[in-house]
C-alpha cells in the first residue's frame, strides 16, 4: 500500500506543479502582450521624431561645410 501513497503523493505534486506552471504561463504570456505594445508605441514615437527632425534639416539653409583645409567664410 506503501507504494500506491507514494504515487499518488508524487500524482498531487505533479498536478500542483502543473498548475503553477500555467499560471506562470499566463503571466509571462501577458507581460509579453504588454511589452510588445510598449515597444511598438516606442517604435511610432520614434519614427514620429524622425520624420520631426528630417522636417527641420529640411528647413535649414543651404551646407557651408568646412574641412579644416580651407579658411572658414567670414
Amino acid at each position: 500500500m506503501a507504494k500506491f501513497e507514494d504515487l499518488a503523493e508524487r500524482v498531487d505534486r505533479l498536478v500542483l506543479r502543473h498548475q503553477e506552471l500555467k499560471r506562470t504561463s499566463a503571466l509571462i504570456s501577458q507581460q509579453l502582450v504588454t511589452v510588445t505594445n510598449e515597444r511598438d508605441s516606442l517604435r511610432s514615437r520614434l519614427a514620429a521624431a524622425r520624420a520631426r527632425i528630417d522636417a527641420l534639416l529640411a528647413r535649414l539653409p543651404g551646407e557651408t561645410t568646412t574641412t579644416g583645409d580651407e579658411p572658414a567664410a567670414r
